[in-house]
Parts: structure tokens; C-alpha cells; sequence
């Protein structure tokens, strides 16, 4: 039995479908009501396990408040230059972040200070204690 890794696509959506699930405050069965399914198979989009067909990302995009397109905004787009990259890729790992609790509340709560020295400051600070949690490589 052979295990087929998710689709970047399929992944990149799923996380942005989780995000602004979490930045709602809606659960993931309250989302799967919505839709007729199961939590689980909710999971399963969020996840990019099961491919979520266009019908039923517009229903998404509904429930979730959203045009379609902001499902898709700043993921990878298949599409290979002649260098082999693609375009419009992004750092997973900014998405992940922010697909999770921790960092939407960090973002929620880092956009409301309006005092721009402030926040510079909040992000030096982030940044020493990160490269004393681990040593920089140089």
C-alpha cells in the first residue's frame, strides 16, 4: 500500500480554509454542518488528504465569509518557470503559522498597536530571543 503525499495545492488551501476558520471562532464541526459532512472530512480539506472539488469550495468560501480567490492568494500555483521554480510560492511555514491559534492571536493582537517604534521594538525582541533559543548557523 502505497501512501501519495497531498497536493501543495490541495495543502495551501486547506490551511487558508483552517485559518479563517479559527480567525471566525467557528469549529470544525460547526463548519462541517454547515457543508452536510463530518468533522472529520473536514479535517481531511484542512489537511489536503481529500481534494475539495469547485462546487464545494465556493460553499466553503460562503460559509467562511470569503471570495474564493482568498483560498488560493498567495499559494503555489503549479505554474513552472523556465528556471523550474514556481510561481507565487510562499514560506509554508508562514501560513502554517498562522493557520494555528497561537499565531492568529499573536497577529490579531500585534495589528492593533498603532505605534510603529512599538512594534518594531516587540519584533527585536521576538527576534533575540529566537537566536538565543537556537544558535545561529553561520
Amino acid at each position: 500500500m502505497s501512501t501519495k503525499a497531498p497536493n501543495p495545492v490541495d495543502k495551501y488551501v486547506g490551511s487558508r480554509v483552517r485559518m479563517r476558520r479559527i480567525m471566525l471562532g467557528m469549529s470544525q464541526e460547526k463548519l462541517g454542518e454547515a457543508l452536510g459532512l463530518t468533522f472529520q472530512q473536514v479535517q481531511k480539506y484542512e489537511k489536503g488528504t481529500n481534494r475539495v472539488g469547485a462546487s464545494r469550495i465556493q460553499q466553503i468560501a460562503e460559509i467562511l465569509q470569503v471570495p474564493v480567490s482568498f483560498l488560493f492568494e498567495g499559494g503555489p500555483s503549479g505554474i513552472a518557470k523556465a528556471d523550474g521554480s514556481t510561481e507565487g510560492t510562499s514560506p509554508s511555514y508562514v501560513s502554517d503559522f498562522l493557520a494555528t491559534s497561537e499565531g492568529l492571536a499573536l497577529t490579531r493582537a500585534f495589528t492593533r498597536i498603532s505605534d510603529a517604534k512599538l512594534r518594531r521594538s516587540i519584533v527585536d525582541l521576538v527576534e533575540q530571543i529566537a537566536s538565543q533559543e537556537i544558535p545561529d548557523k553561520r
